[in-house]
């Protein structure tokens, strides 16, 4: 069994609940140049310096689409300069000014020579040597326009990387299922209508007002001459799943029992996000709510609800999509969400033919990878969220996928980049960069988080406008404030640059 967290992996959403998804494939499309690249890329970066008062008052996630994006260019209209002024009366208060890089990304004015590697070795250098990142650091940077590497150590060494491991797994269930596939939850009816089943699909995220939707379409479907008004027998099936629900840090608040069939990540109190009390039987408990709604709706139910599959012949009278996977995987990586992330995996699983356990997943999203060209020597996907202490990536192999992300050849995964923390505003770097950082706003990474294990994989728009995908994997620290820290003070130096 992996030795248990200290804390949760991440730290939960603090200041921004509901950025949407940056509409990249639109903008980023095949044969553009390496400047289309900078300036699109870091654009989606600066962006949200400039909208941030509209984003904190846009509301939450709006099936894949980043709300924010919608009001960008009417912020931009009523908006200043860095500082922001013009302001509308009334409205959200103007964000933090952070420099202004729109003429770099132009390539117009007051630019400097590239910094060569040699330059960015020197800067990088001293903050990897650190005490803080203890005995064990390795670092990638890679010019995501080009792909050459810039900067390495360590490369191809392979590390645990807690919660970035999740950058992978998101790109394999993108790449398996395009951005678009959603996750199908069912209701079905047996041929004699005396019994109902609800089927579970793998989606974690999963409602009451979900549910009632379906309990509002079986009874319904019962109404309308399949089964009468007289009770019904109803069975849950999440035969989908298979293999130890128990994920191997056993039970914890950073993840439920992984199963096919669940609400709200099967959480016991009213949050979306972070550590929570979770319970030990979701699908049951999901199952037992679907019986109450159902009951409210004119159907009754007896006995108890029991685990059965569907008979054979039974046909869908009622069902829910998720929201397309793109939005579960920025949600994923925003959030840092491990419910969410094995839930991708075990999508990757399905696709691939495999079982939907975590040797499956594993087999899955490794297979996956190796299609787009991925090094993985020396990496071992023991689970998709980054709980598990036995995962092992490079830095090479978390750079060189951001930077595919980043590539117009590859749109179905820009919901990778898209999901990232950004410095200063939201997700796990909220609170981890300080309003007058030259980082803040101009960075985007995922964090994770393990006892004596700090990593963080990303991009940073650096003072030329070039977007740079990096990862900076340490193992060993004993302090995890300080570590975060020197891993802040790394990916910093990369955006402030000359600037």
């Amino acid at each position: 069994m992996a030795e248990p967290v200290k804390r949760p992996t991440d730290e939960p959403l603090s200041r921004w609940d509901g950025w949407g998804r940056w509409n990249a494939p639109k903008y980023l499309k095949r044969g553009s140049g390496p400047d289309d690249l900078r300036l699109v890329a870091g654009s989606a970066v600066l962006g949200l310096v400039v909208a941030v008062g509209a984003v904190l008052a846009a509301g939450p996630w709006d099936s894949g689409q980043r709300k924010a994006e919608r009001v960008r260019a009417t912020v931009q209209q009523r908006a200043g300069g860095a500082h922001h002024e013009g302001t509308v009366p009334g409205g959200p208060a103007p964000a933090p000014s952070a420099p202004s890089v729109l003429s770099a990304l132009g390539a117009t004015v007051g630019l400097t020579a590239p910094a060569g590697a040699s330059a960015l070795e020197t800067a990088i250098e001293p903050l990897l040597d650190a005490p803080a990142l203890g005995s064990v650091r390795t670092a990638v940077v890679v010019d995501a326009a080009t792909g050459k590497q810039l900067y390495a150590r360590g490369a191809t060494t392979p590390m645990t990387p807690a919660s970035t491991v999740k950058i992978a797994t998101t790109a394999a269930a993108l790449s398996a299922l395009g951005p678009g596939h959603r996750i199908a939850t069912k209701v079905t009816l047996s041929p004699d209508s005396r019994t109902l089943t609800l089927v579970g699909g793998g989606d974690p995220t999963l409602d009451e007002k979900a549910l009632r939707s379906l309990a509002t379409g079986a009874a319904r479907s019962l109404r309308d001459g399949d089964g009468g008004t007289g009770a019904v027998r109803l069975t849950y099936d999440t035969s989908r799943y298979s293999g130890p629900a128990l994920h191997p840090i056993g039970p914890n608040e950073n993840i439920a029992p992984v199963s096919a069939l669940m609400v709200d990540e099967g959480r016991l109190d009213k949050s979306d996000r972070g550590p929570a009390a979770r319970t030990d039987d979701p699908a049951g408990d999901a199952a037992r709510l679907f019986a109450g709604l159902l009951g409210e709706a004119g159907v009754d139910t007896r006995p108890a609800p029991s685990s059965g599959r569907a008979p054979d012949g039974a046909r869908t009278v009622a069902k829910h999509l998720s929201e397309p996977l793109s939005a579960l995987v920025e949600r994923a990586l925003t959030n840092s969400d491990n419910d969410i992330a094995e839930a991708l995996a075990r999508q990757t699983a399905l696709k691939a033919g495999e079982p939907a356990s975590f040797a499956g997943s594993r087999r899955a999203v490794t297979a996956r990878l190796k299609a787009l060209g991925l090094p993985l020597t020396g990496a071992q996907l023991a689970d998709g969220s980054g709980l598990d202490r036995a995962d092992k990536v490079t830095a090479g192999l978390l750079a060189e996928l951001l930077a595919l992300a980043a590539d117009p050849d590859h749109p179905e995964l820009r919901p990778v980049l898209t999901g990232l923390p950004v410095a200063g505003f939201s997700g796990t770097l909220g609170d981890r960069y300080a309003a007058t950082s030259p980082a803040t706003g101009l960075i985007r990474a995922k964090t994770g988080t393990l006892t004596g294990v700090n990593s963080l994989a990303g991009t940073a728009v650096d003072a030329q406008g070039r977007l740079l995908a990096f990862a900076f994997l340490a193992s060993g620290s004993t302090s995890p404030g300080e570590a975060e820290a020197s891993l802040d003070a790394l990916a910093t130096v990369l955006a402030e640059g000359t600037r």
